[in-house]
């Protein structure tokens, strides 16, 4: 199926929507990740990334995004001074990720005592997929809200989380599902939900005894 985005073209300031519209996207995903900018981050280059994100813009847009810029912001091309005055602190280094998409890149963030890491593709058009979060392999858009979930790897434990959404009347989109390891008695679930949670059902599900910890990521279309 052809989108109107897919014809006239996201609403984005360039000149790429892969080299800067996705890369930004992916680094707005991991700013919404900690619900503000974060203190530092390295963003590991990939590809196509790695050999153009001078030239393309998109290390301007990586650093725009974990600012918490809007993509059709004039404010962009100066993303670099104004994570200055914020004391955000970042670095670029390249590296080879292997068999993944050549617009790809690793973000590693801190703020405070929390850190996280996100592996992310710029796919086209401005489209992104978000392939692992804090090592959880995955495959997400981030058009959706998000639910990281890290939770004791007992029987009916997804069934306890799913109840608690469903009761609230948000529909489930998507569930992936793994183990820390063989053996392990902790396991890892990535939900993509077809609504926004409310306060109170984040908390609810906080509450449950077999979820260790817990991360809402808010959907990159979301306004607040």
């Amino acid at each position: 199926m052809i989108s109107i985005i897919d014809v006239i073209g996201p609403s984005m300031i360039g000149p790429s929507s892969s080299h800067t519209l996705g890369a930004m996207r992916i680094s707005k995903f991991v700013y919404n990740l900690f619900n503000s900018t974060p203190d530092n981050a390295t963003f590991y280059l990939h590809g196509s990334f790695k050999d153009t994100y001078i030239g393309h813009g998109t290390g301007l847009a990586l650093v725009a995004g974990l600012c918490g810029m809007a993509t059709d912001d004039p404010s962009v091309s100066k993303a670099d001074e104004i994570s200055k005055r914020s004391g955000f602190n970042y670095e670029f280094k390249a590296i080879d990720l292997g068999d993944v998409h050549p617009n790809t890149v690793k973000i590693v963030a801190t703020k405070d005592n929390l850190s996280h890491e996100v592996i992310g593709s710029s796919v086209g058009g401005g489209r992104i997929k978000i392939i692992s979060i804090d090592s959880i392999s995955c495959n997400i858009t981030g058009e959706l809200p998000t639910l990281v979930i890290e939770n004791d790897d007992v029987p009916g434990a997804l069934e306890s989380i799913v109840r608690v959404i469903s009761l609230n009347s948000v529909n489930i989109a998507q569930v992936s599902l793994s183990r820390i390891s063989k053996g392990s008695k902790i396991a890892n679930m990535i939900l993509e939900l077809d609504d926004e949670l409310d306060n109170s059902i984040i908390e609810n599900l906080r509450m449950l005894k077999i979820v260790k910890s817990m991360i809402y990521v808010k959907s990159l279309n979301y306004a607040s």
